[in-house]
C-alpha cells in the first residue's frame, strides 16, 4: 500500500526533526564545552546541516505533496493542524535562497564566538564588524519572507520566534507598561526601603556546593536526569532537544542566589520542552508554541513560584544546610526578602521582576529601530545607555553591562526580545488559572511538592503543543485572552503588600 501524502509528509519532518536535534546539541556544545579553536569548523557543520534541512523544506515536490494532503479527508485534528504549520514553513523557507541560509549560519556563529572574547574584554569595536554582516543578512532574509508573506520587516523576523504576533499589537501594550512602570517602581522601592534591611547570608559559596543545590531543586520540579544534565556556559540557557535536554547557568563564589534563579528558570524551559506530545516528536504541531509561551513556563517556575514566600519555607531550610548558614540571614522570611528585592541594575537576566520589563522593552525597541534602518549600529552603546538611563536611571560603566551582555543578537536571534515581557505576563495569567483550578498546587509549594503543578502544566499546556495558537489556548485555559493587568496586579500584591 502506498503512503498518503500527508504520511510523506510527516516522513520528511522526523527527518528535518532528527537533523535539527543535531544541530542543537552541536550548539548547546559550541555555547558550553566546545574549544575555542574549532568555532570555525562547528559553525560550518551547524551550517551544512542547515542546509540540508532547508533544502528537504523546499524539495520541488513538498508542494504537491501539501497539495495532495490537504484534499484527504482522514486526517484528524492533530494531523490538520500538523500540514498547516508545515504549509507555514513551507512558505517561509521557500522565500530565502539557500546560499543565504548558509551565510547567515555562518556568519552567527563566526560572530557568536568573537563575542565572547570581546565581552569579556568589553571591547564592542572588536565584535562590531561581525555583528554589522548577521545584521545585515537577518535584514535581507526577513526582507524576503516579510515580501512573501506581506508582512513588515519586524513582524517577519518576530514570527520565527512568535507565530501570528504583530508589533502593532505588542507596541501598546509595551507603551502601557513604560508610562506605568516609573510611578510603581518608586512606589516599590519607597516601601522596601522602608522595611527592615535585608541581611546578606555570607560567603564564599563552592561552586560544587551549588550546584548540587540546583540539582536537588530541579529533581523536585520534576526534571529527569536520564534525558538531560546540567552544565556551565557564559550565558544561562536551555536547549537540546525534548528528549536530551541541556541546562547551563553561571556561577558566582560570592552569591548563590544568581545561579540558583538562573537553573530553576531553565528548569521551567525544560519541563515544557519534556512535556511535549510523544506522538508528535519532530513534528511542527508537536513543537512548543512560541517564544512567549516557552518564557511563560520558565517565568512561572523561576518568578510565580520559586520567588515565593511560600517557596522559600522550602528552600530556606535547605540552603542553610547546603552552605552550613548561621543566624537570621538563613531564615524563610530574610531569603524571601531577598530574592524579592528591587533594585535599578545593569543586567537583565539577574533583574528582578519588576526591573525585568523595562531590560525588554529597551532591546524591543533599539531593535526595531536597527532592523528598521532609524539607527546606525555603530550608535548602539551610546543609544544603548540612553534608555537605560531614561528607564531605569542607571548608565552602564561599561558596554560588557550594557549592549554586549546579551548573546542573541550576535547569535542571529533578532525579534526574539519582546517574548521575555509577553512570556512574564502569560506566566501570571496561567498560574492564576491553574492555582484557581486546583488548590492543591498552592497547598504543595511549602512542602516541596511540585507535582500537582507539573500535572496541571503537563495536562493543560505543555501537552497541547502547537495544536492550537497560543492565544486560542491560552483563552482555553485561562478563560480570556492575553490581559496585562493580571500581570500588574500580581506585582502589586507581591511588592506593595
Amino acid at each position: 500500500m502506498s503512503q498518503s501524502a500527508y504520511s510523506k509528509l510527516e516522513n520528511r519532518y522526523n527527518r528535518l526533526g532528527l537533523l535539527g536535534e543535531a544541530g542543537d546539541v552541536l550548539h548547546w556544545d559550541s555555547a558550553a564545552i566546545m574549544p575555542a579553536g574549532a568555532a570555525k569548523a562547528r559553525g560550518e557543520q551547524i551550517a551544512e546541516l542547515k542546509a540540508i534541512s532547508h533544502n528537504l523544506i523546499i524539495a520541488p515536490d513538498t508542494s504537491d505533496l501539501i497539495d495532495a494532503a490537504s484534499q484527504q479527508s482522514d486526517l484528524n485534528q492533530w494531523q490538520q493542524s500538523n500540514l498547516n504549520l508545515i504549509r507555514h514553513h513551507w512558505t517561509r523557507a521557500t522565500a530565502i535562497p539557500e546560499d543565504l541560509v548558509v551565510a547567515l549560519s555562518k556568519a552567527c556563529s563566526e560572530c557568536e564566538a568573537v563575542w565572547r572574547d570581546a565581552r569579556a574584554k568589553n571591547d564592542f569595536k572588536r565584535v562590531l564588524p561581525y555583528m554589522e554582516t548577521v545584521l545585515e543578512l537577518i535584514k535581507q532574509s526577513g526582507t524576503a519572507v516579510a515580501e512573501k508573506l506581506n508582512l513588515p520587516l519586524y513582524d517577519a523576523l518576530l514570527g520565527e520566534f512568535e507565530p501570528g504576533a504583530r508589533s502593532a499589537e505588542i507596541d501598546p501594550v509595551f507603551d502601557d507598561l513604560t508610562d506605568w512602570f516609573p510611578n510603581f517602581l518608586d512606589d516599590v522601592l519607597a516601601a522596601q526601603d522602608a522595611r527592615p534591611a535585608i541581611r546578606i547570608p555570607k560567603g564564599p559559596f563552592a561552586i560544587d556546593v551549588q550546584r548540587e543545590l540546583g540539582i536537588k531543586f530541579m529533581d523536585a520540579l520534576g526534571f529527569d536526569f536520564n534525558y538531560g544534565r546540567l552544565d556551565i556556559s557564559l550565558h544561562p540557557f536551555c536547549g537540546g532537544t525534548p528528549d536530551d535536554v541541556r541546562i547551563t547557568t553561571r556561577y558566582d563564589e560570592d552569591d548563590f542566589t544568581s545561579a540558583l534563579m538562573g537553573v530553576l528558570h531553565e528548569t521551567g524551559h525544560a519541563m515544557y520542552e519534556r512535556g511535549l506530545p510523544i506522538d508528535y516528536r519532530r513534528q511542527p504541531v508537536g513543537n512548543a508554541l512560541g517564544m512567549s509561551m516557552h518564557e511563560s513556563q520558565s517565568l512561572l517556575v523561576e518568578m510565580q513560584v520559586c520567588r515565593s514566600s511560600e517557596f522559600l519555607e522550602y528552600a530556606a531550610p535547605l540552603a542553610k544546610k547546603a552552605f552550613n548558614g548561621t543566624g537570621s540571614a538563613w531564615g524563610a522570611d530574610n531569603l524571601y526578602r531577598l530574592y524579592t528585592k528591587v533594585e535599578r541594575g545593569f543586567i537583565r537576566v539577574d533583574a528582578d521582576e519588576v526591573t525585568y520589563p523595562a531590560h525588554v522593552i529597551l532591546r524591543y525597541q533599539l531593535e526595531k529601530a536597527l532592523i528598521n534602518g532609524e539607527m546606525k549600529l555603530a550608535d548602539l552603546p551610546q543609544a544603548w545607555n540612553k534608555k537605560m538611563q531614561d528607564m531605569l536611571g542607571i548608565t552602564p560603566p561599561t558596554d560588557t553591562l550594557g549592549c554586549m551582555q546579551d548573546i542573541h543578537w550576535y547569535d542571529g536571534a533578532w525579534g526574539y526580545f519582546p517574548t521575555y515581557t509577553l512570556g512574564a505576563m502569560t506566566a501570571a495569567q496561567i498560574f492564576q488559572a491553574a492555582s484557581q483550578a486546583k488548590p492543591a498546587i498552592n497547598a504543595g509549594i511549602p512542602k516541596g511538592d511540585f507535582k500537582p503543578l507539573m500535572a496541571w502544566l503537563r495536562s493543560n499546556i505543555h501537552s497541547s503543543g502547537s495544536l492550537m495558537p497560543a492565544s486560542e489556548l491560552l483563552t482555553k485555559t485561562t478563560g480570556h485572552t492575553l490581559d496585562p493587568s493580571v500581570f500588574k496586579d500580581h506585582l502589586k500584591r507581591r511588592y506593595l503588600p
